[in-house]
């Protein structure tokens, strides 16, 4: 069983920076890839970003390329996204997501947080 808990959300002004967070909980030896989706008001969950265990893979969402950054502590058990230069139109709940293999759809995600609320404001 995995937990995780998300934090880092709030809310920031047009242009400001988030770094969020992901504490996980896992059983010793899991070895996860992470990944970050995120859900809009009145819209349909959508990837984000995501990263393999030992960070040698990274994928990040086309829209979003360029403004945001993953990584990952496996000492911590914590993976993190930096988001830059943030526009009215990434308000939306954060969630992260652990899997076997690193995916970028939400149904190769076994466990997820239950989300932190990012609100950018004009």
């Amino acid at each position: 069983q995995v937990q995780l808990v998300e934090s880092g959300g709030g809310l920031v002004q047009a242009g400001g920076s988030l770094r969020l967070s992901c504490a996980a909980s896992a059983p010793t030896g899991s070895m996860y890839a992470m990944g970050w989706f995120r859900q809009a008001p009145g819209k349909e969950r959508e990837f984000v970003s995501a990263i393999s265990y030992r960070s040698g893979a990274k994928s990040y969402a086309n829209s979003l390329r360029g403004r945001i950054t993953i990584s990952r502590d496996n000492a911590k058990n914590t993976v993190y996204l930096q988001m830059n230069s943030l526009k009215p139109e990434d308000t939306a709940v954060y969630y992260c997501a652990a899997a076997k293999i690193m995916a970028t759809t939400d149904m190769e995600y076994d466990y997820w947080g239950q989300g932190t609320r990012v609100t950018v404001s004009s």
